[in-house]
């Protein structure tokens, strides 16, 4: 499907302006619609993450930005920030246009609030149209707001079926998953990323009042990434450093390669510049993972726990970023052929293809579940630019010996838009011009 013409920055509003308020007139935030954002029992989990050591990150949150405009979306090969939501909605607009004038609306939002500034005052007598979480002046706070596509919003309603991204497919439970269905998919996800909680807080509200009706919640999650302990990459609930191996952010050429969908190929020409997001939610079952020795955790997963290193490497200073090497373990004596980095990546030519992928999780914590037990466990998410490359990589997954302590029942498939070039684009205009 390369029926479309690509993206050019046109087809703004008058004057470069787009109505932030188009859909601001019918509150979001009243009654029962409340509810649905505060959630109920199941629906909505809580978590919280720090930085890794290697963000380089530096200067006043104040003055700290990430640039909004460009041919992919932040939020993606950004450097993940310490907390993360991750927000699904089921779109409940009536027609194309209303749909445009959501995205439109979304993206001025967007715009303002990952550049930060004063909001406006509001007439004498009126309510203030920001709820002052973070003072009277909003600081950028190295927010990312990154928006994608289920596709269940190429179904009949809109008439987007013959553009709908070629790959993009409803999530189906694999082999050992628990899907909530009320945790599950979604029209629209909105990924929101900062330094701080109440940033992405403060973010989401806003993003719900200008959107009035046109999107209703469907489920969320807040979550986290922990601080490197001590160095290198973030340990899981589980202690164990998780996204060490993932293709470098910075080389173009490899990024195109895997996770950036490209022009001229099975895709619509307007999805160029996107990517295939996965989010699966996973619960950890600490209770009974507490309980398997050191040595036999380490072969679960692959990786010596204190260092983060490949099993081969013995010192507890090994840098974790070595890379496990099989070729001289084909009976899997070192690292376990059923070991979670093993069957990830078994480095055979059969399984080189679907192999790499671009991970960006998040862990969360909802404390005590209605029985009392733990409820922690992992926001998986990755982009890569063929959905199948996942797909594919999961099912191997399904004989790791991780399995009987982790339990995924929740997420979904989508697709992250292209990003929005400039003060006249907006998200999703290649899809819906």
């Amino acid at each position: 499907m390369t029926d479309e013409e690509p993206r050019t920055p046109e087809d703004g509003w008058p004057g470069g302006e787009c109505p932030a308020g188009a859909f601001g007139r019918r509150s979001f935030l009243q009654g029962a619609v409340v509810a649905g954002l505060v959630g109920t029992a199941g629906r909505n989990l809580l978590g919280g993450d720090a930085s890794p050591a290697d963000r380089a990150r530096s200067g006043d949150a104040s003055t700290r930005a990430v640039p909004f405009h460009g041919y992919h979306q932040a939020g993606i090969a950004t450097p993940p920030q310490p907390t993360g939501t991750f927000a699904s909605f089921d779109v409940t607009v009536s027609n194309r246009g209303e749909l445009t004038e959501l995205f439109r609306t979304l993206t001025a939002r967007a715009r303002f609030l990952t550049a930060g500034g004063t909001p406006p005052k509001a007439p004498r007598g009126s309510a203030p149209p920001d709820g002052g979480i973070l003072g009277p002046r909003i600081t950028p706070d190295d927010l990312t707001i990154t928006v994608a596509l289920g596709a269940t919003l190429f179904d009949g309603r809109y008439g987007l079926g013959a553009r709908k991204p070629a790959q993009l497919i409803t999530m189906k439970p694999f082999r050992h998953d628990a899907l909530d269905l009320g945790l599950s998919q979604g029209d629209v996800l909105i990924q929101i990323c900062a330094d701080h909680r109440d940033t992405t807080l403060h973010t989401l509200f806003d993003l719900l009042a200008h959107t009035g009706g046109a999107m209703k919640p469907r489920w969320r999650i807040d979550c986290q990434r922990n601080p490197p302990r001590p160095v290198g990459t973030p340990r899981d609930w589980f202690g164990f450093k998780d996204g060490i191996a993932n293709p470098d952010t910075t080389d173009t050429a490899q990024m195109n390669q895997v996770v950036w969908a490209q022009p001229h190929t099975a895709e619509p020409a307007w999805a160029a510049g996107g990517t295939y997001q996965v989010l699966r939610i996973v619960r950890f079952d600490i209770e009974a993972w507490q309980k398997v020795p050191l040595a036999q955790q380490e072969r679960i997963f692959g990786r010596r726990k204190d260092s983060g290193a490949p099993m081969y490497a013995l010192s507890e200073n090994a840098s974790d970023l070595l890379d496990p090497i099989y070729t001289n373990d084909p009976q899997g004596l070192i690292t376990p052929l059923d070991s979670h980095i093993r069957l990830a990546n078994p480095q055979t030519p059969e399984t080189a293809a679907t192999s790499t992928i671009l991970r960006r999780s998040y862990d969360y914590n909802q404390t005590l579940d209605v029985h009392g037990g733990l409820d922690v466990g992992h926001a998986f998410c990755c982009f890569q630019r063929e959905l199948n490359t996942y797909i594919t990589m999961q099912n191997r997954l399904e004989g790791e010996a991780l399995v009987p302590y982790i339990s995924p029942r929740g997420g979904g498939y989508f697709f992250a838009l292209p990003g929005v070039l400039d003060d006249q684009d907006y998200y999703a205009r290649g899809l819906l011009t």
